[in-house]
C-alpha cells in the first residue's frame, strides 16, 4: 500500500522553544521521502518520529537562514553513516551554493553516499529522476533568496470493471489496452482505453517557507491537496511581518482559498505565541477546508483522491 504522509519534524521559526523544534519535514510519497528545511536537531526528530534516514531520496532546502538549514550536517552525516542503497539530490537556492558546500562538509566524515546537488537558479522544473511526479520550484519574496517547492503527480487512468465486462475485456487484454491505449476485438470492432476507463487525478503538494505574499506563493498552491505553508505572525503583527519577509495566518489562509487549496497546515510560528489559538482563528476566517496547526513530530495524511471523472 503506497504511503503519502507529512511528518512534521519541527514548526519553531527564527527561535525553538520547549515544545518547538527548529524547522523541518519529510513528506513521504510511496517510495519517495522529500526532507524540506532541515534545521538543527532534525537528525534527532527523525528519531523521535520513528523514520529511518533511509527514506530521505531528496533535500529541498528553501533558503540558506539557518533555521531552514543548519540540520544538514548532521542528515548527510547519517545518510552517510547508515548506508542506503540510493543516492539523495539536493535542492537549493544557486546563490548559496558557497553555505551548501560548508553545510555539506562541515566536519570529518566517511562519504558513502552519492549526494547529488542540484542548484536552483530560477522558476521551472527540477531533475527529479525516477520520482513518480514532477518537482517544481517557484522563488518567493525574503531577505535572501528563497524558493517554494511543489510536488505534482500526473493525471493516469482507472479501469472502471463493468465497462470492462460489457466488452468481453478480461485478463491479460486488459494488460495491452492500458498500455497500448486501444485494442481490437475478435469482431474486428476497436475499444479504446477511454471508453472502459476514467481519469485518474493525480496529487499534489506545495511548501512554502519565509515569504511575504508574491505571485510564486499563488503559482506554487494552485489547486494542491496539501499545502504546507508558513504563518509565521498573527494580523495584529501584519507590518513585522512584511517588514521580515514573512506571512501571516490570516495572508496564508486567504492565499490557500484563492488557490483553491484542499488542506492548509500552519508551521513556523514566532516564539512570541506559545498558543497557536489566534492562528486556528484567523485561518478559519478565510478557509472553509482542512486546517491543520502543525505540532512538533505530528503525522498529516495526504488527502484521499477526489473522485474520478467518469465520463
Amino acid at each position: 500500500m503506497s504511503q503519502r504522509e507529512l511528518v512534521v519534524l519541527g514548526t519553531a521559526s527564527q527561535v525553538p522553544t520547549r515544545h518547538r523544534n527548529h524547522n523541518g519535514y519529510l513528506l513521504l510519497w510511496d517510495g519517495e521521502g522529500l526532507l524540506f528545511d532541515p534545521g538543527e536537531g532534525t537528525q534527532r526528530q527523525l528519531l523521535y518520529a520513528g523514520v529511518s534516514s533511509h527514506a530521505i531520496t531528496r533535500i529541498c532546502v528553501s533558503h540558506f537562514h539557518g533555521d531552514h538549514c543548519l540540520g544538514l550536517p548532521g542528515v548527510i552525516q547519517r545518510i552517510n553513516l547508515d548506508k542506503p542503497p540510493h543516492s539523495v539530490s539536493a535542492y537549493y537556492p544557486a546563490s548559496g551554493q558557497r553555505f551548501f558546500e560548508r553545510l555539506h562538509h562541515a566536519s570529518a566524515f566517511h562519504e558513502t553516499v552519492e549526494l547529488l546537488p542540484e542548484p536552483i537558479a530560477g522558476a521551472g522544473g527540477l531533475k527529479a529522476a525516477g520520482a513518480p511526479f514532477t518537482l517544481t520550484a517557484e522563488p518567493l519574496s525574503h531577505p535572501v533568496e528563497s524558493f517554494g517547492y511543489r510536488l505534482t503527480e500526473p493525471d493516469g487512468r482507472r479501469m472502471l470493471p463493468d465497462r470492462l465486462a460489457a466488452h468481453g475485456i478480461a485478463g491479460p487484454a486488459v494488460g495491452r489496452l492500458g498500455r497500448d491505449g486501444a485494442i481490437t476485438l475478435e469482431d474486428g470492432s476497436t475499444v479504446t482505453l477511454e471508453q472502459v476507463s476514467a481519469v485518474r487525478r493525480g496529487q499534489s503538494a506545495a511548501f512554502v517557507m519565509d515569504t511575504r505574499m508574491c505571485e510564486g506563493v499563488a503559482r506554487l498552491a494552485q489547486g494542491v491537496d496539501l499545502l504546507v505553508i508558513e504563518a509565521t505572525f498573527l494580523e495584529s503583527e501584519a507590518a513585522l511581518a512584511r517588514d521580515h519577509g514573512h506571512l501571516t495566518a490570516a495572508q496564508a489562509a486567504r492565499a490557500a482559498a484563492e488557490a483553491g487549496v484542499r488542506s492548509l497546515v500552519l508551521t513556523h510560528f514566532s516564539q512570541r505565541y506559545p498558543d497557536t489559538a489566534g492562528h486556528l482563528a484567523e485561518a478559519r476566517q478565510h478557509f472553509d477546508g482542512e486546517v491543520v496547526l502543525a505540532r512538533d513530530l505530528m503525522r498529516v495524511p495526504v488527502p484521499a483522491r477526489c473522485p474520478a471523472d467518469e465520463g
